[in-house]
């Protein structure tokens, strides 16, 4: 089905206003895309941070009239549009396209990720099958790659793990492949405790293998090792409960931190680990220590 791009290059607070203005005009999309280079890392608590120059890419149908919707979306606008271009989307079989885009990774050792809809390149390997969805964690990231690389590197066998911020799933489950006995995961979504279970079974982990909770039913004991890929703020914060889930001498890997960062996590939980030498990539960076006490 041929369609039509509508990009408008705007401010943030223009941006938002927009996005309503274009649904009500017939687009079936919304895109709000930077437009000026300008990376936002980590919003504030509460904060829905936009760019100062925002791409607003509504998509239409190609049947419509491009200068009666301009007209109609100028009206609700209530002034005349910023600068704006129209764009005929080029036909292609989008489904496919989205999925060359996902292509098998390997993480180190044994362990490589594998969208379902591809061969292994090494089928005797340790291969999780995962594909993109609703829920964050694909492995493409640096916090979640380093994460993986940290954990291929690692004797987990036998190992009881906690996946605090679970998501898609995807460290838990590379765990129990890599020979972790039992995984529990907790997220404050449900939609990524839906999605965990759905690529857990994909998988073929038994659902008594890796538990999910909510975090008011997160279980009230000690594990191996705890793993916690969220940001640096709730990472602080939570280093109470984090430490309170590793056993002495237990491992934690912490992930979703900006090098500048690290410290400020790091002093968060010093008084009871020994930190390992940071694992860096790109800007972002991976914690790994073992509790001492």
């Amino acid at each position: 089905m041929p369609w039509l791009q509508l990009y408008i290059y705007t401010n943030r607070t223009e941006a938002e206003a927009l996005e309503d203005i274009l649904l009500a005009a017939g687009a079936a999309s919304i895109t709000l895309q930077d437009n000026a280079d300008q990376p936002i890392l980590e919003p504030a608590l509460g904060e829905t941070p936009l760019w100062d120059n925002t791409r607003v890419t509504g998509l239409f149908d190609a049947d419509i009239d491009t200068a009666l919707c301009s007209a109609a979306i100028a009206n609700g606008y209530g002034k005349p549009l910023p600068p704006h271009k129209w764009e005929q989307l080029e036909d292609k079989d989008w489904e496919r396209e989205w999925m060359q885009n996902y292509q098998p990774i390997h993480f180190g050792g044994d362990l490589w990720i594998c969208p379902s809809w591809l061969e292994p390149p090494q089928p005797e390997a340790v291969n999780l099958l995962l594909d993109p969805g609703l829920a964050f964690g694909t492995g493409t990231h640096p916090t979640t790659f380093m994460c993986l690389q940290w954990l291929s590197e690692q004797d987990l066998n036998n190992q009881t793990l906690m996946d605090y911020g679970c998501g898609s799933g995807i460290l838990g489950i590379a765990a129990l492949l890599l020979g972790a006995d039992q995984l529990a995961g907790v997220d404050i979504d449900p939609q990524a405790l839906l999605a965990t279970a759905d690529n857990a079974q994909r998988n073929h982990i038994a659902a008594e293998r890796f538990p999910v909770y909510l975090p008011p039913k997160c279980p009230e004991q000690q594990f191996d090792t705890v793993l916690a890929n969220i940001l640096a703020g709730p990472l602080a914060e939570l280093a109470p409960t984090l430490t309170s889930l590793t056993r002495p001498g237990g491992r934690l890997c912490l992930s979703g931190i900006l090098a500048t960062q690290a410290e400020t996590v790091m002093s968060a939980y010093r008084d009871h680990f020994q930190f390992d030498p940071i694992r860096q990539q790109d800007e972002w960076v991976c914690l790994s220590a073992t509790r001492i006490h």
